[in-house]
């Protein structure tokens, strides 16, 4: 399902990329979470494409990008890749999204490749190193990902949600591996050097839902401080892009700088 989107592939660091391109106007770029996928946000893109430029697509080994050789997982690559995509289709710089994977591949793409980026807004990056357990947290997220990422996923944000996505897209879901195989407790683990956070540029708005678990709103806590921020809470949960779609696109028009 693409609904008239425009989409394609390009080749950039040694993969190929699916993407899907919607709307007119300034470049916003939404990066996918542990889905990888570009419907990821296709609720909110649909309620901005007449606004904005929308750029969403499939990370590596995701979906309809495949799985290069010898692919590990790693937050710096894929950052490369999202830069090299904006800059493929001559949107840079743009504004971006991220989530969750997302959110923490967003904030690498920041600190990496500043010249694509105008505004981050950062929602729930999972830091383990902003949390006070975890341990825990891991524990937690590896307990309740033990059946596979689609029992997760329906647990985060609901039967009637998950159901209602396209046929392709629980397909798509239903076939990765990727995020619990090579992901997860990998990605976490993610931890700019303090100097570094601290000498970041570009301006970044980092989120936490009210409805989340707690160490979300800690871990944005987190590094909102060490950005020089507030973080900004936000209606709903973790996957309130799916739920709160029309919310999270208030959202983002309210976070955009005026030009």
């Amino acid at each position: 399902m693409t609904n008239g989107a425009k989409t394609g592939t390009v080749d950039v660091n040694g993969t190929k990329l699916y993407y899907e391109l919607r709307g007119k106007g300034p470049s916003l770029f939404f990066i996918p979470g542990a889905e990888g996928d570009a419907e990821e946000y296709l609720r909110v893109a649909e309620r901005l494409e007449d606004d904005f430029t929308v750029l969403s697509y499939d990370r590596r080994a995701y979906s309809r990008s495949p799985r290069p050789a010898g692919f590990t997982g790693n937050v710096d690559v894929e950052a490369d890749d999202a830069a090299a995509l904006l800059r493929a289709l001559d949107l840079a710089p743009a504004l971006l999204w991220g989530n969750s994977s997302g959110a923490i591949i967003g904030l690498s793409l920041v600190l990496r490749h500043p010249e694509v980026v105008r505004k981050a807004m950062l929602h729930e990056p999972p830091l383990l190193a902003g949390l006070s357990d975890p341990d825990g947290v891991l524990d937690f997220l590896k307990e309740s990902t033990a059946n596979g990422k689609v029992p997760f996923l329906r647990m985060l944000i609901g039967d009637a949600v998950y159901n209602g996505f396209s046929e392709g897209y629980r397909t798509r879901l239903e076939a990765d591996d990727t995020w619990i195989r090579y992901e997860l407790n990998n990605f976490e683990h993610y931890r700019p050097t303090d100097q570094d956070l601290a000498q970041v540029q570009k301006p970044v708005a980092v989120l936490y839902g009210a409805d989340s678990p707690p160490f979300f709103g800690e871990a944005a806590n987190w590094l909102s401080e060490r950005l020089g921020t507030e973080p900004v809470t936000i209606s709903g949960g973790h996957g309130s892009h799916y739920d709160m779609p029309e919310e999270v696109a208030k959202i983002i028009r309210d976070l955009v700088p005026v030009e």
